[in-house]
């Protein structure tokens, strides 16, 4: 009944609007400062004579909020929100009162006369007095307007509470993790309840109320305190040292998340309280190399530049990486309408709020429309172009032939001859590992995507592919292939598949147990592309590190874990979530390569390889590619893989044709 009635008078003391808060301050604080100087007094006479110091220095009792109150708004005392109030209020506290109080001294000695002496220790008692009681009771009401005032008590033995909320203990102690325990008691859908900290030196010490554990100590807490999640609070921590954590922390019934990273925080795209499941990069365990800035800004600072396939995985985080490089201008290409304008619409407000001076043009269009091309990269005078565009994920490929074929191929080649036309200089694809060998229709276009443009990088005056008057063109620009693994996040991308099973209850569905993928964060992926993008001098295959291959199983098992649920298995029939292995899909390997060949040359880049490929006379390639759109527009499957089997080296398709059509057309009569 008290708790109802006291949530009541917060709801109403919040509701109020601020300059009624600011009113209701003032008047409190003119009481305050009356009660300090009234016990001033009493501390210093007594109260056995029942001395009446109100009675015998009433000028002082009118001196004193004259004094008191102009200097609290002259410090900010009242712009400061109950609700955060910190150190910086606190300082303004003493430094308000304590001038204050040298001024009283002042108003003491130029006034007093020998008939109404005022003891000099008044004025000391007066001050420390006034920090008690203004500093206490905004710290008071601090927690009360939290929510949390009876925090305190539960450490008490006897006195712990159960009010329904969730129970979590914050791993990290320091600045993150003090904030983000305010932030959730202010919230109140959660209960901090304790620490957990690898200091020893504070162990055992109690921060903002809570207890701080030691990391062996992570079951006792468990045990003591009843904690369902743990969220980690480390954003300056490596991925190294979190990778360690995280491995340890598997091993407790815990529900794993965390606070953004120190970037995210800096930026201002998510604040400290944005609580968010375990970055998956956090399991890689490998931290990403510093950018070099004369890379990043070669082929993009005060230049025009255009990415395709802007609204993508890939091209997206290209277009807000390429926007901190400060181009004049950037070109946003992309087919899908909604993409386009959710990237554009994400741009515009970060040139806003950053001021930055960048042109950005959204343009609706297809790779496959040459002329359109060729039309954007002349109007804008476009110096480099990023080719994302692309279709990506296999089994839709494999059963989409023609479709694949078009984009990726037939995309890669009206976007590099537009290039070549409209002088554009410099040009980067970008590749997969897929493209290594490939079992499938999407790779097998990839790698086919690459021989282009190492075909037209050794020409110095190539005629165009479908040019009917044979015009040999002066090739000015400088064509680079980068190829990479999987993204972690982007659009078909496993995680947020696993994600969005173990919140159904699972089970979670891999396609082999020995399956094995290569991954990396979207943001590094993209800045180490604009990094190879300003090496090489043409025609070169740019291979980026991507650390050792993960088995999918194992990372499905780690995130059933770090989810505080068990897997589900013959040795385990109580589990939580079971794991299924439902077959490899259409095109897909069981493991992933980078390299055709074993020719591979470091770079300037610890993180960024060169490697020698094979390639294709371009005029002989450009008969290729002519029997290729023939057959695809014959819908002629099977002369389509024959020619990729020709031309495209170690492909090896893995079963029969699946393209839907070509399966139609067979069981037609």
């Amino acid at each position: 009944m008290v708790k109802g009635l006291m949530d009541k008078i917060r709801a109403f003391l919040l509701a109020m609007p601020r300059h009624q808060k600011r009113l209701l301050q003032v008047f409190t604080d003119v009481a305050l400062v009356w009660s300090a100087l009234w016990l001033a007094f009493i501390v210093r006479l007594g109260i056995e004579d029942m001395y009446n110091p109100i009675k015998v220095h009433f000028w002082l009792f009118i001196a004193a909020p004259l004094v008191a109150i102009p200097l609290f708004i002259r410090f900010g005392m009242y712009r400061a929100v109950m609700r955060y109030f910190g150190n910086d209020a606190l300082v303004a506290i003493i430094k308000a009162v304590s001038l204050s109080s040298l001024i009283l001294a002042v108003v003491v000695y130029w006034y007093s006369n020998h008939e109404t002496v005022v003891p000099r220790s008044i004025i000391f008692n007066y001050w420390w007095l006034s920090l008690v009681i203004i500093g206490g009771l905004r710290l008071a009401m601090r927690q009360y307007f939290m929510g949390d005032w009876f925090s305190a008590v539960q450490h008490v033995p006897f006195a712990n509470r159960d009010d329904g909320l969730t129970k979590v203990a914050v791993y990290g102690a320091g600045v993150a993790g003090n904030q983000l325990v305010a932030a959730l008691r202010m919230g109140r859908t959660m209960r901090p309840v304790a620490f957990i900290d690898d200091d020893a030196s504070i162990a055992d010490r109690i921060i903002s109320g809570l207890q701080v554990y030691e990391s062996r100590r992570i079951q006792q807490m468990i045990d003591t305190t009843g904690a369902q999640e743990l969220l980690l609070a480390l954003p300056s921590t490596t991925r190294a040292r979190r990778r360690e954590i995280l491995g340890f922390l598997e091993g407790f019934p815990l529900h794993v998340r965390s606070v953004p990273n120190f970037t995210d925080l800096a930026n201002g795209s998510v604040k400290v309280d944005d609580i968010q499941e375990v970055d998956i990069a956090d399991l890689l365990g490998r931290d990403a190399v510093p950018a070099q800035a004369e890379l990043l800004e070669h082929c993009v600072s005060g230049l025009a530049v255009m990415v395709t396939g802007a609204g993508g995985s890939i091209g997206s985080e290209l277009c807000r990486q390429i926007i901190n490089l400060k181009p004049t201008t950037l070109v946003l290409f992309e087919h899908s309408e909604f993409n386009l304008y959710s990237i554009m619409a994400e741009l515009e407000q970060r040139l806003l709020r950053e001021s930055l001076s960048v042109r950005l043009l959204p343009i609706l269009g297809s790779v496959r429309h040459s002329r359109k091309l060729l039309d954007v990269m002349k109007t804008w005078g476009i110096n480099t172009v990023y080719h994302a565009a692309a279709y990506k994920h296999v089994p839709m490929v494999e059963h989409n032939i023609a479709e694949g074929v078009l984009n990726n191929v037939v995309g890669t080649l009206n976007t590099a001859q537009a290039a070549l036309e409209a002088q554009v200089a410099n040009f980067v694809l970008i590749s997969t590992d897929k493209a290594v060998r490939p079992t499938n229709v999407m790779g097998s276009t990839k790698r086919l995507a690459e021989l282009i443009l190492q075909a037209l990088s050794a020409e110095l005056a190539p005629v165009l592919f479908g040019d009917p008057g044979n015009v040999a063109r002066v090739n000015k620009t400088r064509f680079t292939m980068v190829r990479f693994g999987n993204v972690l996040g982007s659009s078909g991308s496993v995680i947020p598949l696993f994600h969005k099973q173990i919140k159904s209850g699972g089970p979670l569905t891999v396609t082999h147990p020995k399956i094995t993928r290569y991954f990396m964060t979207i943001p590094e992926a993209a800045q180490l592309v604009i990094q190879a993008g300003s090496m090489g001098q043409g025609g070169d295959v740019f291979v980026l590190d991507m650390g050792e291959p993960v088995r999918i199983a194992e990372l499905a098992e780690k995130m059933v874990h770090l989810s505080g649920l068990s897997i589900r298995s013959e040795k385990n029939p109580q589990g939580d979530i079971s794991i299924e292995f439902t077959g490899l899909r259409p095109g897909e390997k069981l493991y992933e390569e980078l390299l055709i060949g074993d020719n591979v040359v470091a770079t300037e880049h610890p993180m960024i390889m060169s490697a020698h490929e094979d390639c294709f006379d371009w005029d002989l390639l450009k008969e290729r590619l002519q029997d290729l759109v023939g057959a695809v527009e014959r819908d002629d499957y099977t002369r389509v893989r024959q020619l990729l089997r020709e031309t495209v080296s170690g492909y090896a398709p893995d079963g029969e044709i699946v393209d839907w059509k070509y399966l139609q057309q067979r069981q037609e009569p």
